[in-house]
């Protein structure tokens, strides 16, 4: 099993968070946020990840209210 995880800077006030873990090509899990940051502090946006046992992404507020919505993937396989 191997882990991949990393924070890339878009800008000063916007990051990407990665995050996956796969055993060989097959991605078992992974959580992809983008962040922005407002009055100093880092707020999420929207997350893609397999939390909950299912694909799916999180559209967050600024309150920190979250939609769901699932991602219909027929499979998490590396080609």
């Amino acid at each position: 099993m191997r882990s991949l995880e990393f924070v890339a800077m878009l800008t000063p006030e916007d990051r990407y968070r990665h995050f996956h873990r796969r055993v060989g090509k097959r991605v078992v899990e992974f959580r992809v946020q983008y962040e922005t940051k407002l009055g100093g502090e880092w707020y999420p946006v929207v997350r893609y990840d397999t939390a909950h046992g299912f694909a799916h992404r999180d559209l967050i507020d600024r309150h920190g209210r979250q939609r769901k919505a699932p991602i219909f993937a027929r499979s998490l396989k590396l080609e």
